[in-house]
């Protein structure tokens, strides 16, 4: 080592960057504040009110819903519903995003359009009108009737089938959005390459169109279910007190028992249904996007 190279100082150690915050995080501030006021704080207080009767801290309300047969069935009734108009919006939404994300011009507007004008109507007139149709001297059966292809009026309304379709109806634009988003964002150029190497019409679907929407339909699924399994103003209107969901039990055990802690209880059981249904979707959303 020369001579020169032995009195220069050594050099000091390079501080390790330190991450700073940009300040444009800081508009997120009065959301983030809000939220946690209207939204995380009364949860908070349900919560607490789930665990506390009249004799202090006590588990009597999920012991009343998780050991009586007739809660549990009200649960997998709320279930089956969110599962059912999931489904029924999936099979019915997943095209029609499709014909969204492919059509041109005019007929793109029209189709956005019956998108989203079902959007701005409120769930109670939605339903009414549903109540309105169906009912004994409704268009349906005024319909069937003229037509001669029944006798006397049919009992359309306050049943099953009429309720999934009436929360199918009420659904179906929060399933066909987010396809809708997945589908615009896909390369159309990816399926003809399939072609024309020899894939078939049903091997690109499995194979090329349906890993890559995926994602969309995942997210649509997701926020479909959660919708639909809190719903409480489409079944009380279409079937009534006949088909009782966790939200009518909420509803029932507030306004009329006045039992505070079932109606948290329940409240804290549906929100514990929406955090796993949230949280299996991220997880299976983050191993579709590795894969």
């Amino acid at each position: 080592m020369s001579a020169t190279a032995a009195s220069l100082p050594a050099a000091a150690p390079v501080a390790a960057a330190r991450p700073s915050l940009d300040p444009l995080a800081l508009l997120a501030l009065p959301a983030l504040a809000f939220m946690a006021a209207v939204f995380a704080l009364p949860m908070l207080l349900l919560l607490v009110t789930s665990l506390r009767g009249a004799e202090g801290f006590s588990l009597a309300g999920y012991a009343k819903l998780l050991g009586d047969p007739y809660y549990l069935n009200v649960i997998g009734r709320s279930l089956w519903l969110g599962l059912t108009t999931m489904l029924g919006a999936a099979l019915l939404g997943y095209p029609a995003a499709f014909a969204l994300a492919r059509a041109k011009g005019y007929w793109q507007v029209v189709l956005f359009s019956l998108v989203f004008l079902p959007m701005t109507v409120s769930v109670i007139v939605k339903s009414f009108g549903w109540a309105i149709m169906l009912r004994r001297d409704g268009i349906v059966n005024w319909f069937l009737l003229s037509a001669g292809w029944i006798d006397r009026p049919l009992r359309l309304l306050f049943t099953e089938e009429t309720l999934y379709i009436g929360m199918i109806n009420v659904f179906l634009p929060f399933m066909v959005l987010p396809i809708y988003s997945g589908v615009r964002m896909m390369d159309a150029r990816l399926p003809e390459a399939a072609a024309t190497l020899g894939a078939g019409p049903l091997f690109r679907f499995l194979h090329v169109i349906l890993p890559l929407s995926l994602p969309g339909l995942v997210a649509g699924a997701t926020l479909v279910f959660s919708l639909a399994v809190a719903a409480y103003v489409t079944p009380q209107l279409l079937i009534g007190e006949r088909y009782m969901t966790m939200s009518m039990v909420m509803a029932k055990a507030f306004l009329n028992l006045r039992d505070w802690q079932l109606g948290a209880s329940m409240a804290a059981i549906l929100l514990a249904v929406a955090v796993v249904v949230v949280v299996g979707a991220a997880l299976l959303q983050r191993r579709l996007a590795r894969r």
